[in-house]
């Protein structure tokens, strides 16, 4: 079959064994390209195995599922208090970072990883569930009400996965976008642009001291900073304005689950309940073998892209 993989930071289609041994059989319906798929081919990431970890599908009797693509030990002391995202396996628990990963032709998983998705959300539109559980996981940290306001500092997919949720219950979402598509997608969202005056709490999306500086500076006192970017490289906090207005920071890492249900399952929920967001969501769908090419359009956010789909 075939699979996207990574050599000398440039990204092929090469053929691979089918998987094999215990687990489900998926049939990759989506994979998406993530920020952090893009980093790991930009810095050479010392990865052999097949990329991707945005993967939905359907089983082999038809039915349409959503990966969490995640393979925890389940008997550390982080998966037995329920803090799987914790793993003492770290990294390399994670589908597409540390084992082969959704951008290839079929993936086998852990019956654990399966998320049935609502008769209503196609498995094409499905690699959608990863990120938004990555923005429900982060929001469920923030003490809010529906007179809130809260504002997001970037617009990537992740800032938007966010606005989505957040617009589900609040009136008053501000979104600072860098990019044009980025703009209309929020707005098409239920955001307004160009966050001003004082936020309840900000979300930081964007991954770099500008933004997190912004967010400070966008806090009434006594709000929350939420971090929900991925950041490569450390950053200088802004002390002066976390200090001074008595700001709490929290930090978001992946998904979880709150009681019986897991963040994953929340976001095919809000797929469900909110159609629109694929059309909004994903700008490009690519075939598989064009894989080097979904690559280079992911990575040029100013041409438009949001999110950039493989569709074996």
């Amino acid at each position: 079959m075939r699979a996207v993989r990574c050599c000398d930071k440039q990204v092929h289609v090469v053929d691979v064994p089918e998987p094999d041994g215990e687990g489900v059989l998926v049939n990759v319906g989506s994979a998406g390209i993530c920020g952090s798929d893009l980093h790991m081919v930009e810095l050479g990431f010392p990865f052999a195995g097949t990329i991707g970890h945005e993967v939905a599908g359907t089983l082999a009797d038809g039915r349409a599922v959503a990966l969490e693509p995640i393979a925890p030990c389940g008997h550390c002391d982080m998966c037995v208090k329920g803090d799987y995202v914790f793993c003492r396996r770290g990294p390399e628990m994670i589908y597409g970072v540390g084992m082969d990963g959704g951008m290839a032709d079929r993936i086998r998983v852990p019956e654990r990883c399966i998320v049935p998705l609502p008769s209503n959300v196609r498995a094409a539109d499905a690699c959608l569930v990863e990120p938004l559980a990555v923005a429900a996981h982060g929001v469920a940290m923030l003490d809010i009400e529906p007179a809130s306001r809260v504002a997001i500092v970037g617009a990537g997919a992740v800032g938007l996965a966010a606005t989505a949720i957040l617009t589900s219950h609040l009136d008053h979402v501000a979104v600072a976008a860098r990019h044009d598509a980025q703009k209309e997608a929020a707005t098409r969202l239920g955001a307004t642009l160009d966050p001003k005056g004082e936020y309840d709490a900000v979300v930081e999306c964007a991954g770099n001291a500008a933004a997190l500086a912004q967010a400070a500076r966008l806090c009434r006192p006594g709000g929350t900073i939420l971090l929900l970017a991925t950041y490569w490289e450390e950053v200088v906090m802004p002390a002066g304005d976390i200090c001074f207005k008595s700001l709490r920071v929290f930090a978001s890492s992946m998904y979880g689950q709150r009681g019986l249900v897991r963040d994953v399952e929340v976001a095919a929920q809000l797929m469900a309940r909110r159609p629109e967001l694929a059309d909004i969501l994903i700008t490009h769908r690519l075939p598989l073998d064009a894989a080097p090419e979904a690559f280079a359009i992911a990575a040029d956010r100013g041409a438009g892209a949001i999110k950039v789909v493989l569709q074996p």
